[in-house]
C-alpha cells in the first residue's frame, strides 16, 4: 500500500507539469484581442495594409502585427512555408500551392477584401495623359517603342518601370495581355512603388506602374507628395474612343463596376487553423470599419460600411 501510495506522489507533480505546460500554451496563442503574428504582402498595398493593420491596432492595443513588404510571388511561398499567417495578394491560390498545404496538412481560406486600379504614371512634362488599351497591349508586346506613336505625345523611347520582378504589378500585366517574353523591353524595376514614382517624376519618357493606393488617399500627405510632379494616365478599353469621358482613371469612381480596364481584386490568405488575430483582422474587414478605411484609401471594399441615413419629410 505504501509502495502504490509513494508511486501516486512521484507522479503528482509531473501530471501537474503537463497540466502547466497545457495551461501555459493555450494562454500563448493570439486571439483576436491579443498577440502577435506575422503577415506578409506584395508592396503595391503597402499604405493599404499599414491602414488596416494600424486601426485594428488601435482598437486592440494588445496585438501587434509584424509585416513583411516583398513581391507577391515571395509572400506567398512564405505562406506556403508557415512563416506568414496571413497574406495579401492579387490572386487565389493555384492548384499547386493548395496541393502542397494540403501536403502540409495545414488549413486554408481566402477572403476578397477589395477592388484596386494598376495606375499608369507618367511625369508631369510628358504632354499626354491618355492611352488605350491596344496601345498599351503594342507597347507591352514590344511593337510600340517610341512615345511619337501615341497621338499627342512627345518624342523619346518608351521604358517602363515596374518596382520588381515576381510582384504583382508586372505579374499583373503579362498574365493580362499574354506577354511572355519582355527581354526585348526597355524595362526597369526601382525596388518600390515609392521609387517608381520619383523615377517616372525625373524621367519624361518614362511609363510606371504603380498600385493606385500610394496616390489615392486624399486625407495623407505623404500620398498627396507622391502624387507632385506626375499624371495618373487615363486607359480607354477601346481603340477608336469616342470622347475623353471614354478615358477611366483608376479611382473609386473608375473602380466601380470595373470601368477602368485594370482593375483588380485584392484577396487575404490565411493559414490559420483556429481563431486567433488573423481572423480577427479578416472579420474587422469585412464585417467593421475595415471597409470604411479601404473606402478612404481610394479603393472599392468588398464590403461597404453601412451608413445610416435618417430622412424626415416636411409636411
Amino acid at each position: 500500500m505504501k509502495t502504490k501510495l509513494a508511486a501516486l506522489l512521484l507522479l503528482l507533480p509531473l501530471g501537474v507539469a503537463g497540466l502547466l505546460r497545457c495551461t501555459s500554451s493555450n494562454s500563448d496563442l493570439d486571439n483576436p484581442r491579443q498577440g502577435t503574428i506575422t503577415i506578409a504582402a506584395d508592396e503595391s498595398f503597402q499604405p493599404l495594409v499599414k491602414s488596416l493593420t494600424n486601426g485594428y491596432e488601435g482598437i486592440y492595443p494588445n496585438t501587434h502585427f509584424n509585416i513583411d513588404y516583398k513581391p507577391e510571388q515571395e509572400a506567398i511561398r512564405q505562406l506556403l512555408n508557415d512563416s506568414a499567417r496571413i497574406i495579401f495578394t492579387t490572386r487565389q491560390l493555384n492548384e499547386k500551392e493548395l496541393e502542397i498545404i494540403k501536403k502540409q496538412k495545414g488549413s486554408q481560406k481566402f477572403q476578397h477584401i477589395a477592388t484596386d486600379g494598376l495606375a499608369l504614371v507618367t511625369a508631369k512634362n510628358n504632354p499626354d495623359s491618355l492611352i488605350t488599351v491596344p496601345q498599351l497591349k503594342a507597347i507591352l508586346e514590344g511593337k510600340t517603342t517610341d512615345w511619337t506613336a501615341i497621338k499627342g505625345s512627345q518624342e523619346g523611347l518608351i521604358t517602363l518601370v515596374f518596382d520588381n520582378a515576381n510582384a504583382s504589378n508586372l505579374n499583373f500585366v503579362l498574365n493580362k495581355f499574354g506577354i511572355k517574353d519582355i527581354q526585348k523591353l526597355r524595362i526597369i524595376s526601382a525596388g518600390s512603388n515609392e521609387n517608381v514614382i520619383k523615377d517616372v517624376r525625373e524621367n519624361p519618357t518614362h511609363l510606371g506602374f504603380i498600385g493606385v493606393s500610394w496616390i489615392s488617399d486624399g486625407h495623407s500627405l505623404a500620398s498627396e507628395e507622391l502624387s507632385n510632379g506626375i499624371r495618373v494616365m487615363g486607359v480607354a478599353k477601346d481603340a477608336q474612343p469616342a470622347s475623353v469621358a471614354d478615358y477611366i482613371q483608376p479611382f473609386q469612381e473608375g473602380l466601380e463596376f470595373k470601368r477602368y480596364p485594370l482593375h483588380r481584386d485584392v484577396y487575404i490568405i490565411s493559414r490559420e487553423g483556429y481563431s486567433g488575430l488573423g481572423g480577427g483582422l479578416m472579420t474587422y474587414i469585412a464585417r467593421d470599419v475595415g471597409g470604411l478605411i479601404i473606402q478612404k484609401m481610394g479603393l472599392l471594399p468588398t464590403v461597404v460600411y453601412p451608413r445610416e441615413l435618417e430622412i424626415k419629410r416636411e409636411l
